[in-house]
């Protein structure tokens, strides 16, 4: 089964936000509200060895949805042609269930709509063949889209040309998140 994610390789993120801003301005997200947030790391240790980094988070995609499983309408669902994990705003009520089962804090809520939001991985971009534009936009090309259940996918390739030391996913809920993140080991400070 086809399962659309993305890999952060967080050696190449900058910490620009771009992506933050790309995201909010073509999914119309209001202000204080995110899809798609980078988080600084650190700095940690002493002078002179101190390490920072930037993560992004966005909604995983898992495998194993809870956001699903806890939705009263079925206005979450995972969609079947790529495993993406979507919100039907028709159908939405806005009690924010999905809200509180997302153990990766992966949503909110649309004010003006008053329904649940999230990373939809640009799924009216993707649906037509482009990448999510956070992807397009990312001046350090710290972000790779596509399918990874395709060992010939560019996600795959990364994810093996990174090595499984390298690679790194949130903590698993019984959620099994799709994405992933690479940071090599031989780039920490330390």
């Amino acid at each position: 089964m086809r399962q659309n994610t993305l890999i952060i390789d967080i050696d190449r993120c900058i910490g620009c936000k771009a992506c933050e801003v790309a995201c909010k301005l073509e999914n119309g997200v209001a202000l204080g509200a995110f899809r798609n947030k980078v988080l600084t790391i650190g700095p940690n240790g002493k002078y002179p060895h101190v390490e920072m980094y930037f993560l992004p988070t966005m909604c995983q995609h898992c495998a194993s949805p809870s956001c699903v499983r806890v939705c009263p309408t079925g206005a979450s669902y995972k969609r079947s042609e790529d495993g993406a994990v979507q919100v039907d705003r028709d159908i939405c009520i806005g009690c924010k269930s999905c809200m509180k089962a997302c153990p990766y804090e992966a949503r909110s809520v649309n004010r003006e709509l008053r329904v649940a939001d999230k990373c939809s991985l640009c799924a009216h971009l993707t649906g037509v063949g482009e990448k999510p534009l956070c992807v397009r936009i990312c001046s350090g090309k710290s972000r790779i889209f596509g399918d990874v259940s395709d060992p010939e996918s560019e996600v795959s390739v990364a994810l093996k040309n990174a090595g499984d030391e390298n690679v790194y996913s949130l903590p698993d809920s019984e959620n099994r998140p799709s994405s992933r993140y690479i940071l090599r080991k031989a780039t920490w400070v330390g």
